[in-house]
């Protein structure tokens, strides 16, 4: 009878054994996660063209198939040697996600990302790694551009005029928010008006035939009154966006006698 009884322990444990063992052997031939349909754009939008504006945001979305639970999603977002301009600062965007609802076998990733304002347009890579509790992970990469909201092209402006006379202004707007108003000014740069002179500061907002047009051209005719002192005027041009972007050009125009 013991002996019966010891016999059917050892079988009993090396069951076990076994099923350890192949449990093991399961866990260790478990796939790395797998991610499909990773798309990414203009958040506003939900776009799939691969493009995003400064002061908006991107959306990404991705679906994940995991044999083991997800234990992370990270996201990073960097330039491809950008330099910055003037008030300009670089943008290296990493996150890690482990919301619960990321934290299961087969997930959908979707996430929307603030884009700074005071960035270089150009293009970023991005990097998304998705990892398992076992620690197998998997990563995907892409590219996209982002863009100035506003831009301005075709630019034409007179550098020169006889006071008495107009001078012309035009140039192409391309504003994806939709332009809310272009203004224009003028001023003098420490010109002290003559006998018969007085000093001319020019300043006006335009806003009919431009406000909500996301591509529009603007082109415009500006009188120069006889009696403004002669000399350089410095000139600055701004665009302003229905979500309170806005660009300037400057230029400078001398204003002669004749």
């Amino acid at each position: 009878m013991k002996t019966n009884f010891k016999f059917l322990a050892i079988i009993a444990f090396t069951g076990v054994i076994l099923q350890s063992c192949s449990n093991d052997d399961d866990n260790l031939a478990l796939n790395a996660p797998a991610i499909s349909n990773f798309e990414y754009g203009e958040g506003s939008s939900h776009s799939t063209e691969r493009v995003a504006y400064k002061g908006s945001d991107i959306h990404f979305e991705a679906e994940i198939s995991a044999e083991a639970v997800v234990s992370s999603i990270s996201l990073d977002i960097h330039a491809h040697d950008l330099t910055p301009g003037e008030a300009e600062v670089e943008w290296d965007h990493e996150q890690i996600f482990t919301d619960t609802a990321y934290l299961v076998m087969n997930p959908i990733f979707h996430e929307h990302i603030d884009v700074p304002s005071n960035i270089p347009a150009g293009e970023y890579h991005i990097t998304l790694t998705v990892t398992d509790e076992l620690g197998n992970s998997t990563e995907i990469e892409g590219h996209i551009d982002i863009l100035d909201p506003i831009g301005l092209s075709d630019i034409s402006i007179a550098s020169s005029v006889v006071r008495g006379d107009d001078f012309h202004a035009e140039f192409m707007v391309h504003a994806v928010h939709g332009v809310h108003n272009i203004t224009v000014d003028i001023h003098a740069h420490g010109i002290t008006p003559g006998e018969g002179e007085v000093e001319w500061h020019f300043e006006e907002v335009f806003t009919e035939g431009y406000h909500d047009q996301t591509e529009v051209e603007f082109h415009k005719h500006i009188d120069v009154p006889v009696t403004a002192p002669a000399g350089e005027y410095h000139m600055v041009f701004t665009v302003e966006d229905d979500e309170g972007n806005t660009v300037n050009h400057s230029a400078h125009i001398d204003v002669a006698t004749e």
